[in-house]
């Protein structure tokens, strides 16, 4: 089974091989990589990590009409190594997928449901938990703190990433594929056509998408620097933070894979441990830049005050959803 993963990167060369090891360990065979404007290095990791075999990298570069992201995934829909995919999954890098069923792995996900031509796996959203620097360590490992089990409000929260067969679908999408072509077997948790779970509910049960979408506090700042990759020149604010930052459940369930192994052996390259070094460096010097603007100091200190998400119940969200009607 060939199970390939696409993936757009712009200046996240210090999380790449956490990424990478991680997803090869779930059974991911194939990684098709677009990188576009990358100041850390990120491009040349890539490079090198295609000369080992690991992935093939595309180049990116702009100026394009929906951004980013977009015009990889429409690059990737002619791309011959989707061609050859018998799964597809469009992930970010600050998205692991974890299944709990098995093994941990993408062969024990289809054994358990082997006529489903598509799961929507429902993000679980990890929060800061209050910290405030970024440090060189797996974000598997530092934030453990998630959404409860039953959320609620809001539906950003609730959104899916979708793993499918190829060949029931004719286009990629950021969440769900495009183009049936032919009666698709959806596995997902109450979606009927939608883009997010429905609220309340265990959406958690086979697997997750665990969302790493603030980080440290000071990796939210150049988050925020770097812009939407689905949208040119789209800024986070402080709503994006309080959408994502749950810190109400403990859930270590990730570290039931282990790839840390795999991880050590691709720093230990004489090529990738450098260059995952310079782009570690990177970061740091961008945040003192930033943090040199006012701005950027005060968006720093909003998330300082700011204290973590609380979680709406369920009669109070009914209630918000009901104007929308």
């Amino acid at each position: 089974m060939k199970a390939l993963a696409v993936l757009t990167l712009r200046n996240e060369g210090a999380f790449l091989l956490e990424w990478l090891a991680h997803h090869r360990a779930v059974g991911f065979t194939d990684f098709l990589v677009f990188s576009n404007d990358c100041d850390d290095g990120t491009d040349r990791m890539l490079d090198r990590l295609a000369d080992l075999g690991w992935l093939t990298h595309v180049p990116n570069p702009g100026p394009w009409d929906e951004g980013p992201q977009w015009a990889a995934l429409k690059a990737a829909d002619r791309h011959p190594a989707l061609r050859r995919a018998d799964w597809v999954m469009t992930l970010d890098i600050d998205e692991f997928v974890n299944i709990h069923t098995g093994d941990h792995t993408l062969a024990s996900l289809l054994a358990v449901c082997p006529d489903v031509d598509a799961f929507a796996l429902t993000w679980r959203m990890f929060g800061n938990c209050g910290v405030e620097r970024f440090v060189d360590i797996p974000v598997t490992r530092q934030f453990t703190r998630a959404a409860p089990r039953q959320l609620h409000w809001p539906w950003r929260a609730l959104m899916v990433k979708t793993l499918f067969r190829r060949s029931a679908f004719r286009k990629l999408g950021v969440h769900r594929p495009k183009g049936e072509t032919g009666p698709v077997r959806w596995l997902d948790p109450g979606l009927g056509g939608r883009l997010f779970s429905a609220p309340g509910g265990d959406h958690y049960a086979l697997a997750q998408i665990n969302h790493y979408a603030l980080g440290a506090m000071e990796s939210y700042l150049l988050k925020c620097d770097r812009g939407r990759a689905n949208r040119e020149g789209a800024a986070f604010d402080m709503s994006y933070w309080c959408d994502r930052n749950f810190c109400d459940a403990e859930d270590t369930s990730i570290a039931a894979l282990d790839s840390e192994r795999e991880r050590r052996r691709l720093l230990a390259d004489p090529v990738l441990g450098p260059l995952h070094a310079q782009a570690v460096a990177w970061r740091e010097a961008r945040l003192a830049t930033l943090l040199a603007d006012e701005r950027w100091r005060a968006l720093l200190g909003r998330l300082l005050m700011t204290p973590p998400a609380r979680v709406v119940d369920a009669a109070t969200a009914a209630r918000i959803r009901r104007f929308r009607q």
